[in-house]
């Protein structure tokens, strides 16, 4: 009687390993994690095509779905280039996917201060304090973007996504010190909140659509998710290791 395959056959250490990975991304992920997963584990184990993927499973992430204004989205690529600007280093904001994240951040639980207390009343607080606005965080942003465009257009006579990097910047230090009065936040909390922001999208997973191929860890030399590293871990030698994304 000819013998039953083993299972083992079709899906090797290797798969199951990095299978495993996926699972415990999705517990950080969440739904998109659970998409990649079903598809994963019912694929053969063919290396050739997981580079791709990954691609693919990006660039889904690459469109905008908390903003429908592109006006809006463009004073937004705008600001965060001038915080992360592009130089001999490495890609700027733009090119890591950073407005991509914020956006996705501000559509979720971020960007609606779903885990904090938002009830009133509400007081006046120190710098000190943390957030101390009654908006929600995707408000803050709309508010503060249209801030730097009035700002903009009151100084200079034109949208702040067509001004001089200089002059960009000179916005972006003047609601960094606080010179900008807007309704219901600070300057200084937007401008906090949008390099903060800014900076956990050149550095976060990109499987939250920011830090695109993975080149803001390269450019840090940090190496991702890793499954392991037993194999380094004696090495009396400084280790270069090839990042490793949720994605794969």
């Amino acid at each position: 009687m000819a013998e039953t395959p083993n299972n083992s056959e079709n899906m090797s250490r290797r798969k199951f390993l990095r299978n495993s990975g996926y699972v415990a991304g999705g517990l950080i992920g969440g739904g998109i994690i659970g998409g990649l997963l079903g598809a994963n584990l019912n694929d053969d184990d063919n290396d050739k095509t997981a580079k791709t993927d990954t691609n693919a499973a990006h660039s889904s992430n690459q469109a905008p779905i908390y903003f429908t204004n592109p006006e809006q989205f463009a004073v937004l690529k705008a600001a965060v280039e001038r915080i992360y600007p592009k130089d001999d280093n490495g890609p700027g904001a733009v090119d890591l996917g950073v407005p991509f994240f914020i956006d996705h951040q501000l559509a979720g639980s971020y960007g609606n201060n779903t885990r904090e207390y938002m009830q009133g009343p509400f007081f006046p607080g120190s710098d000190f304090q943390g957030y101390q606005t009654p908006l929600l965080r995707h408000e803050a942003f709309d508010v503060g973007l249209a801030g730097l465009q009035s700002y903009s257009q009151q100084k200079y006579k034109k949208n702040f996504a067509e001004l001089e990097g200089e002059q960009q910047d000179e916005v972006l230090k003047a609601f960094e010190e606080k010179k900008v009065k807007l309704k219901a936040v600070t300057s200084s909390t937007f401008f906090n909140l949008l390099r903060a922001a800014t900076l956990e999208g050149v550095y976060a997973d990109p499987v939250y659509a920011g830090n695109t191929n993975m080149d803001g860890w390269k450019m840090k030399g940090f190496p991702g998710h890793q499954m392991s590293y037993l194999d380094k871990i004696d090495s009396k030698e400084f280790q270069k290791i090839k990042p490793n994304s949720l994605h794969a």
